[in-house]
Order: C-alpha cells, then structure tokens, then sequence
C-alpha cells in the first residue's frame, strides 16, 4: 500500500510539474510622464499636472498593462498611485532633487529591485540636479520563468558633454548588466535622450552588445536610420509608429529564457486628456513580447 501511495504523488507530481507553463507573453509600457514640479516647468504640456497626473493612473489601471516603466514620476507620484491599481509598484526615491524619477507598475511580483544613479552627468539640461540613472529588477513571470528589467532615463541634451555623458551612461549600465545578469533574458526600457538619427549616437553600444531593438525590428525591418540623417520626428500625440523618439525599448534572450517582440505600437491616443491634449510630452510606447524557456 505505501508503494501505490508513493507511486501516485509521483505521478501527481510530474502532471503537475509537465502542466507548468513553458511559455506565455507579457507587455510593457514605457512612458516619461513629465512629473517635474510645474513651477521649475510646465514641459509644454497644457492642463494642471496633478490633474494629468491622476488621468495618467487611471489610465494604467484601465488598460491594465502588464509592466509599466515610468520616468521624470517626481511631485505628483501619489496622484499617480491613488489611481492606478496595478498589485505590485516601487517605492518612489522621492521628489526632487532627490528622486530619480524613475518608477515600476506590474501585475507580476519581482525578488530584485535596485537603483543605481548615474556616475557622469553634464549640467547642460540640469541632469545633475537629481540622481538620474536605472533600476534593475528581476521580475517573476508564470512557472518561476524569470526576466531582468531595466528602467532608465539618460543624460539629455545635443552639446558633446551631453553626448558624452549619455555614452558613459549607457557604457555604466552595460557594465552592470555584465556583473548581474549573465546569461539572463534581458529587457532595457525608457527615456534614453537618443535617437539613431543623432551623430554622435550612443545607442549603438546597446545594439553592439546583443540586444534588439524593438522599433527598428518590427517597425523599420531590421534596418535603423543612418547617423547624421534627417530627425523622423513624432509629434504628440503620435499619430504612427513610423516616427522615432528618444523612448526606446530593447531587449536579449537568455540561457534559459527566449524573448520575441510582437508588437510595437505609440499609445498616445490613449493618454490624452478630455479635450484631446496630451498628458505629457512624451509618447507612451507599448511592446509585447513572446517569451519561453529552453
């Protein structure tokens, strides 16, 4: 009798473990919600950002995106959070001048987070004024499948200390990736102040490095606008996916882990306000991925 007992909870076990999820998908949001205090700026951005920021919270709530990155989320982050519903988000680092901005809204749990500011900033566009830098987390997705997010805003600014400081930025974070995520399914999103259009282009370095980007994949056919070439501007909201912005998201397989883009889409139609005016200056890009372990 104890052998048929022990011979069904194996049995039970392996339906278990052989029903467990080998693949799914999940998306994320990247988007700068222009949270700065209104009166250092109001980022050309009509309407009371308090006000834009909560519309922005509900916003999340109502289209219930898997993972939401935001940046520049400053002096109105509880208007945010009062009414956005997502089950797990950061703790904000705080207002300026000593938040980094830089927060995470998810339905999946993470067992990593950490912040790390930037090491070289030019004071050109006052990015030395808060601790501009990344966060990592590794987020928990079904059947212990796990991925390594980044969130990020650089340096900004078109003067050659901005562009070295965005170099030495994306240079500090690739070296980070390089001591914490060896051989792990990767994701890089948000403000990165680049376009493939700049000379002087940083953005290289993380194509360089193995990782895709999503935009230039599924949008541009694997083919990425030349350096130096005329600026594919978007406007706000973005009325087609064709455009570029300084927002990117990336991302690389792992060992055990394989990542696939599915779609890139601008969502900024559906961050506008009541009378059509945009809710930042920013566009909110959303991309699905496919993911499945080996």
């Amino acid at each position: 009798m104890k052998t048929i007992s022990t011979l069904i909870t194996l049995i039970l076990l392996f339906l278990r473990l052989s029903s467990a999820a080998t693949s799914g998908t999940f998306d994320l949001l990247t988007y700068n919600i222009a949270g700065l205090p209104a009166f250092l700026t109001d980022n050309g951005v009509p309407g009371d950002k308090a006000t834009n920021a909560a519309a922005i919270g509900s916003k999340f709530a109502e289209y219930a995106y898997d993972v939401i990155h935001v940046q520049e989320d400053f002096a109105y982050h509880s208007d945010l959070y009062e009414h956005d519903n997502h089950a797990y988000r950061t703790v904000t680092s705080g207002n300026v001048p000593l938040g980094s901005g830089l927060n995470t809204l998810s339905r999946f749990p993470w067992t990593t987070f950490a912040r790390v500011p930037w090491s070289t900033c030019f004071i050109n566009e006052a990015d030395c004024l808060t601790p501009k830098g990344f966060t990592f987390m590794r987020l928990q997705l079904p059947s212990s499948v796990t991925v390594d997010l980044y969130n990020l805003h650089a340096d900004a600014g078109d003067e050659q200390g901005d562009k070295n400081a965005r170099r030495a930025n994306v240079q500090q974070l690739l070296a980070y990736i390089a001591a914490n995520s060896v051989g792990r399914a990767v994701v890089i999103a948000g403000d990165l102040n680049d376009r493939y259009t700049e000379s002087g282009r940083s953005i290289d370095l993380l194509t360089a490095a193995g990782f895709h980007d999503a935009w230039i994949e599924l949008v541009r056919g694997g083919v990425a606008p030349a350096a130096g070439s005329a600026n594919i501007d978007c406007g706000i909201p973005a009325g087609t996916n064709d455009c570029e912005d300084v927002d990117k998201i990336l991302y690389r397989s792992g060992d055990s882990v394989s990542l696939s883009a599915l779609t890139y889409i601008h969502v900024a139609n559906k961050f506008v306000q009541p009378n059509g005016d945009r809710l930042s200056d920013h566009n909110p890009i959303r991309v699905e991925f496919a993911w499945s372990t080996a």
